[in-house]
């Protein structure tokens, strides 16, 4: 979907009353959420990177795993940006829902973030569309009888991963000093 920041904040307040978001003080599970993210894209690079021997799957079933550990590594960092801002989401769809509603800032809230020479800390709506295209990706990879990737395609959803995770990592770092 095109990012529209009123149509994610529309969505939010919708799943917060159908309680597919919660709030959440359980702050303790940030850390644990990032540290999955992060391991979770060390697991991804190396599925990745296999060149399978014959006695081995194909490589296109390790791409397929590739690909939804990627996913599951925006989801997990996702899930730590989200619980910072006091919520919890159930399920995929929330999680990207709460990411564009609580995470990408206004044009006002950008505007003073780079006055203040913060503008590193923005967390932009392309991060959005990166985890809507990884979270499409990965249910075609995983529920498709067969859909072959080329190797850009698996790089591309494997770096818009590593992005997102970094990213997200450095917006939290303020809370783990």
């Amino acid at each position: 979907m095109l990012f529209k920041k009123e149509k994610y904040q529309e969505l939010f307040k919708a799943f917060v009353k159908e309680k597919r978001i919660r709030y959440s003080n359980n702050f303790f599970k940030i850390r644990l959420f990032l540290q999955k993210a992060e391991n979770s894209l060390l697991i991804a690079k190396h599925i990745k990177d296999i060149k399978p021997n014959e006695d081995q799957p194909k490589k296109l079933f390790w791409d397929y795993w590739a690909i939804t550990i990627s996913y599951y590594s925006m989801l997990y960092a996702a899930k730590a940006a989200i619980l910072l801002k006091g919520y919890e989401v159930l399920d995929h769809d929330a999680a990207q829902i709460a990411l564009g509603a609580l995470l990408v800032p206004t044009e006002v809230k950008k505007r003073d973030l780079e006055l203040l020479n913060k503008s590193h800390k923005i967390f932009k709506d392309e991060y959005v569309q990166y985890f809507e295209d990884a979270k499409k990706e990965s249910k075609a990879a995983r529920y498709s009888a067969i859909k072959p990737y080329t190797k850009r395609r698996l790089d591309e959803i494997y770096n818009n991963a590593v992005e997102f995770v970094k990213h997200i990592g450095f917006v939290l770092q303020d809370y783990f000093i």
